[in-house]
């Protein structure tokens, strides 16, 4: 198998609404396409991330809670690529987005750090 890179992530909400607003208006990722599948009761919102990536944002009547920490089997994070970390944060902040403090990738020596969807879903920003 050949890969040549990552097509979408997919995303459960517990408030469409809201998470909407998040993804589409404070992380600025453009809205692909909206369709509500009514046989479902659910949204299904594709997102364009950067220039080939796509997060796909669904809705369901009463999706069950999923443990993401600490450090839970399974998905643990989804970083994002900025150019410029400390406007990055700043921007964030200004938005009454908690952040934590900037760390330092031990491995890469590159700078990230983490802040959270509003389901509490781990989000990593990761300077370039």
């Amino acid at each position: 198998m050949e890969t040549t890179g990552i097509h979408h992530v997919a995303i459960i909400c517990s408030d469409y609404k809201k998470s909407k607003q998040f993804y589409v208006e404070v992380l600025g990722f453009s809205v692909i396409k909206e369709t509500f599948r009514k046989e479902r009761n659910s949204y299904k919102l594709d997102l364009r991330v950067g220039s080939s990536a796509q997060i796909e944002l669904f809705s369901f009547p009463n999706p069950p809670q999923r443990v993401s920490r600490p450090e839970a089997c399974g998905l643990r994070h989804l970083a994002f690529v900025v150019e410029n970390i400390d406007k990055s944060v700043c921007y964030l902040t200004s938005k009454d987005i908690q952040v934590e403090d900037i760390r330092i990738d031990e491995i890469t020596g590159k700078r990230f750090t983490f802040f959270s969807d509003p389901d509490g879903l781990p989000l990593e920003i990761y300077e370039n």
